[in-house]
């Protein structure tokens, strides 16, 4: 049975998350999307557990995953995987005495390092992995050399790619041999165009929770899907006040000051990926990674609005939806003569992506990159 899973987001008590970033919410937003499995995020909060525990986290439409990020030393963020609510329950129990926000942030602050932190994960029969893995103020690879110095003796079960990063940029990491990719949204909201912007495509046996995490540590993931790297305002090294981009050696060279306006350049996600990388190293057998972007956001390029929210978006999004299912089967699986019965000049853009024909322009220093279609 192939499914499509996101396990990385946020519910309404994270810092910048939507009021409506709620299960009922978010669960509909799910089935429009095409998600058959979703990470429930912030299940260390035990308000967000109840909120779950009432609306009915079997849902027969939706697999809820319990799942986690927490932010530890260092500002480092980990994401967790669990079996069960119990599970979060039993590590928000452990985590309490090293964190005074457990009980009132969605992602939490532990002050513990990233050894001591797993340790209490695993020994509760969890999952964790480092979240956003290369982005350079919270991720993993932006504060530590490798996984040893980062979790000590403690292995990690999967590593998340995050939005400015793609397979190509950790698959010839020698250390990263045999780990599972994640590529998940890290939304705070039930958008559309959030939730479910980055997701995986597992094959699994049955719906429940424990095929779904074999799936992912038994090598059945069969699909990565997500931004071009270049779309991640961390991908390339700039200025995080003018974003002026630069090579390493600029950069070096500069000692790390932009020259423009005295800012602060930071390594971007490409640069330091490359750094850790080995040419020669193996790569594994890896699934394919298919860069997507929401179908919201190709509409409002086809029609030239100013957002994927505007009226005339939203009624063309809707006609695909009503058409042809949900949003994923649109993007990467229905044929383009049933999207041009739709919409051509959209489905020519759809089509455009899935073969990367595409421009586009790498952000970088905290600003988003873009892309263009030249389209017929």
């Amino acid at each position: 049975m192939i499914c499509n899973a996101d396990f990385h987001i946020h519910s309404l008590f994270s810092m910048a998350s939507s009021r409506n970033t709620t299960p009922e919410n978010l669960i509909d937003s799910c089935l429009i999307k095409g998600l058959d499995i979703l990470g429930s995020g912030d299940a260390l909060h035990p308000v967000w557990r109840k909120m779950w525990d009432d609306y009915g986290p079997d849902d027969k439409d939706v697999t809820v995953i319990p799942t986690t990020e927490v932010q530890a030393e260092g500002r480092v963020h980990h994401l967790i995987l669990m079996e069960d609510f119990d599970q979060a329950q039993t590590i928000a129990e452990e985590f309490r005495p090293y964190s005074k926000n457990i009980d009132s942030d969605g992602r939490p602050h532990v002050n513990l390092d990233g050894g001591r932190i797993a340790k209490i994960v695993h020994d509760a029969g969890a999952y964790i992995g480092p979240a956003h893995a290369f982005t350079p103020w919270t991720g993993m690879y932006g504060r530590f050399d490798s996984l040893h110095e980062c979790y000590g003796g403690e292995p990690v079960d999967f590593l998340e790619l995050g939005l400015s990063a793609d397979t190509t940029y950790g698959e010839r990491i020698p250390e990263l041999l045999g780990i599972p990719f994640l590529s998940n949204s890290d939304a705070h909201s039930p958008q559309l165009h959030k939730l479910g912007r980055e997701f995986n495509r597992l094959d699994i046996s049955c719906r429940s929770i424990k095929s779904v995490l074999d799936a992912v540590f038994r090598g059945k993931i069969v699909l990565n899907a997500g931004f071009f790297p270049e779309e991640g305002k961390y991908n390339r090294t700039a200025c995080t006040r003018c974003y002026r981009q630069f090579s390493v050696p600029e950069a070096e060279g500069l000692s790390w000051r932009c020259p423009d306006d005295g800012g602060s350049i930071k390594m971007g996600v490409r640069d330091r990926a490359l750094s850790h990388s080995n040419e020669s190293a193996q790569h594994g057998n890896r699934p394919p990674y298919m860069h997507i972007i929401p179908l919201g956001e190709i509409i409002q390029k086809t029609v030239g609005a100013s957002s994927p929210g505007t009226k005339k978006c939203a009624g063309l999004y809707k006609s695909f939806i009503d058409s042809l299912g949900d949003e994923i089967s649109i993007l990467i699986d229905i044929p383009y003569e049933r999207l041009s019965s739709v919409d051509e000049k959209t489905a020519e853009a759809i089509l455009k992506f899935r073969n990367e024909d595409v421009v586009l322009h790498p952000g970088g220093g905290g600003k988003y990159g873009g892309f263009d279609l030249v389209l017929n």
